[in-house]
């Protein structure tokens, strides 16, 4: 659809000056506005190009490679065709607003760090990449003079219409539609595949609340499906969790050996995190910090990890050397926890063959659990829920428009365990 947003963006360039992408998923996508264009070429949303979307996904799907710079701008596309689709229904949206809520979801994933939710706890303690992404688009408000303003109060929901909020963050916001048709692209796994156009088309505001119009209630239906398989085909792989699992045990390891003085390579912005557990309220005290953090990125933690593959400590070593050569754990996925007999036996084979502590054996030999929750049709939070809006004005929430499908067996959670182990374990059984 060809949109009319560059007709009437207020800091838009002459035409002969407009800068073109061509995205892979949606062909040529237009930067709206100088102020875009100008946030798009800052070094904190130009560190996007090198953190990967799907993190470590690539292990099990080799085409997995996509950044999160590539979402950040296919999300901009996608609200730029709804800002557009809004306006043609008699939505009021100002010249303001629309170049508001663009920036809010162009700038929504900047707080991003390092394998993105593999690490987020890892490298910083008591802080979400959301909370980052504040402190991010605060500062660069400094930085623009003010220009954000509006922008951030939109990200935050503190604006007056709150529709332009669940555009950025709801159920069926711009971010979700983008990274299910993005990231099934790049995987190749086609149960991913939403129909995101005819969403949008199909996109109105009825009492300040973003609803979809009835004709598109098979397209809903197909979404919240799709969500499901990809969590449980792509996000939560077990092949993909073990991955993410060593990772995170990686930089566990490397933390424990610094804290105890061990002097471990690191680039200078990932020896600050590796030596220190920062807090949001540390964000908040040092505006350094925020600007340290904005140096780290995919390639500062395998670095390091190449370089820790040969390091002294037995167990550092060889979880880099099996994250490097690809040489994973073992994984057992199942409806149930795993019986504590059945963990100890293994843990005890470990101890024995590799020589390990009991406290090295939490390295190598561990459970957790995961979950998939495709749809929340929580009452008490209205504001998030898919509304279907029929010709007779009338709104209901998915779970109880859907005639396809009972969508409320999907917003009850499904929750799966999972052990990991050396695959030397399994093979000896």
């Amino acid at each position: 659809m060809r949109s009319n947003y560059y007709l009437w963006c207020p800091s838009m360039k002459p035409a002969a000056k407009r800068k073109i992408l061509n995205d892979p998923v949606y062909g040529f996508v237009t930067v709206p506005s100088e102020l875009v264009f100008n946030l798009m070429n800052h070094p904190w949303f130009q560190r996007l190009r090198r953190i990967r979307q799907l993190g470590l996904t690539n292990l099990v799907y080799p085409g997995a490679l996509h950044t999160r710079f590539h979402h950040a701008l296919g999300a901009m596309h996608l609200m730029i065709e709804a800002i557009d689709v809004l306006r043609s229904k008699g939505i009021v949206i100002t010249d303001e607003e629309a170049e508001g809520v663009t920036v809010a979801i162009l700038l929504h994933d900047i707080g991003h760090g390092p394998f993105s939710h593999a690490l987020e706890t890892s490298i910083v303690h008591n802080i979400t990449h959301e909370d980052l992404s504040a402190l991010f688009m605060d500062r660069l408000n400094e930085e623009f003079k003010g220009k954000l303003d509006l922008a951030i109060r939109i990200f935050r929901n503190k604006y007056r219409k709150s529709f332009l909020h669940q555009l950025v963050s709801s159920q069926l916001d711009m971010d979700r539609l983008d990274y299910l048709l993005r990231d099934s692209f790049f995987t190749g796994v086609s149960e991913g595949i939403v129909s995101s156009d005819r969403i949008v088309k199909m996109l109105n505001v009825v009492k300040d609340q973003l609803v979809v119009e009835d004709k598109g209630i098979y397209s809903i239906e197909k979404f919240i499906v799709a969500r499901r398989l990809m969590y449980w085909q792509v996000y939560l792989h077990k092949t993909v969790l073990c991955a993410e699992h060593l990772l995170v045990n990686i930089l566990r390891r490397a933390k424990e050996l610094s804290e105890k003085g061990t002097e471990l390579f690191a680039t200078p912005s990932l020896k600050v995190f590796l030596n220190n557990r920062f807090s949001k309220s540390a964000f908040i005290k040092d505006r350094t910090l925020l600007e340290t953090f904005a140096k780290l990125d995919d390639y500062d933690i395998m670095t390091a990890v190449k370089v820790w593959s040969e390091n002294s400590d037995k167990v550092l070593s060889e979880l880099c050397q099996c994250m490097i050569n690809r040489t994973l754990y073992a994984v057992e996925l199942q409806n149930k926890p795993f019986a504590g007999a059945y963990v100890e036996k293994l843990q005890k084979r470990a101890a024995k063959s590799m020589k390990l502590s009991k406290e090295e054996l939490t390295y190598f030999v561990f459970t957790g659990a995961v979950q998939n929750k495709a749809y929340n049709a929580d009452e008490m939070h209205d504001n998030i829920r898919i509304n279907i809006l029929y010709k007779d004005g009338t709104v209901k929430d998915i779970a109880e428009a859907a005639d396809l499908l009972n969508i409320s067996v999907l917003a009850h959670p499904v929750k799966k365990y999972f052990l990991c182990y050396p695959k030397s374990l399994r093979d000896n059984q």
